[in-house]
């Protein structure tokens, strides 16, 4: 017979969503808890380490590399949302999550994913004002404009999770309470509706749409021209270098652009809940890791910049290069 408090508990947890996770339905849970473990604490420690070096070196005081340091910073934070919760949950043994701790989770991962997307489209047009207008880049790129293009980008991220993630969380949920994924994310969550959701995926494949398509042609464009410059180029030497320049920022992009597109814009027929877990896992979890090592040891000014902060240890003159 239960007492009113079990009953009263019973009751909270028949509310709790249960994160499937990626480790439950595996042999070999240990070895990849310990691989995403040591991926967590890469990404907190790379991304942590080169915020504070762009912000302590003089040299790194540019445009290029401040849009850089708001990437890190909201890969930081985009890890911290998801992870923890889920490796806390495997060594506690308790999957749940109560409903405003997924929405909460919900509208920080959507706001910063939403932000990622108009920082990446900020950072190629960085490039191309710095590769196509050079003798008006000071004035095109200046202090001001990047503070604005990066508060824009935080704003637009915002205005994504809190419309998308109030109407999701409205919905009745009288399915299993089990999401497949291990966070709140909003396809996984809207599949244990069990009222009518046409309407919630029409206005999120818009946003999607939107939050996709005005990156893309931003970026598309800014490359565009670049290539057209670089193919315009007579040394070999020159081209080998522009192309050095923007590479690492299209494979960032790829990336993320890649798996966002498979998630939320193809139709649900076309990948199964694993599939969809396993590409959640690969940008949520390693993304985050692969843009710091593309932008530290891709980069010669980073890496130059740290080698001489372990050599000399000694403050210098911050001096903004905007």
């Amino acid at each position: 017979m239960y007492s009113e408090n079990q009953t009263s508990q019973n009751q909270t947890l028949n509310t709790d969503f249960i994160l499937v996770g990626l480790f439950g339905e595996t042999k070999h849970a240990f070895l990849l808890y310990t691989a995403t473990l040591i991926f967590f604490l890469m990404a907190l420690a790379g991304n942590a380490l080169l915020i504070i070096l762009v912000h302590m070196e003089p040299r790194l005081h540019t445009p290029m590399y401040f849009f850089i340091s708001q990437l890190s910073l909201m890969d930081l934070m985009y890890i911290s949302v998801t992870v923890p919760k889920m490796l806390l949950g495997q060594v506690t043994g308790d999957h749940t999550i109560s409903p405003s701790g997924c929405g909460i989770q919900m509208f920080f991962y959507l706001t910063l994913a939403g932000a990622e997307f108009f920082l990446l489209s900020a950072m190629a047009y960085d490039r191309y004002a710095a590769m196509c207008r050079p003798l008006h880049y000071a004035l095109l790129m200046n202090q001001r404009v990047c503070e604005c293009l990066v508060s824009g980008c935080w704003f637009l991220g915002m205005v994504d999770g809190l419309l998308l993630t109030p109407i999701a969380m409205s919905f009745p949920f009288c399915h299993s309470r089990k999401i497949l994924s291990f966070f709140c994310e909003a396809p996984a969550l809207m599949k244990l509706s069990c009222s009518d959701i046409s309407l919630y995926k029409m206005v999120m494949y818009l946003c999607c749409v939107l939050m996709l398509l005005i990156p893309t042609v931003v970026i598309s464009s800014s490359y565009a021209l670049i290539l057209h410059l670089i193919h315009r180029m007579s040394s070999s030497e020159s081209r080998r270098k522009a192309f050095a320049t923007c590479s690492s920022h299209m494979i960032v992009v790829l990336l993320f652009f890649g798996a966002a597109i498979y998630t939320y814009m193809l139709p649900s027929f076309y990948h199964t809940a694993k599939q969809d877990m396993m590409v959640s896992a690969f940008y949520t979890i390693i993304t985050p890791v692969l843009n710091t090592l593309i932008y530290s040891l891709r980069n010669k000014d980073v890496t130059g910049a740290l080698r001489s902060k372990m050599q000399s240890g000694e403050p210098r003159n911050k001096t903004f290069l905007y």
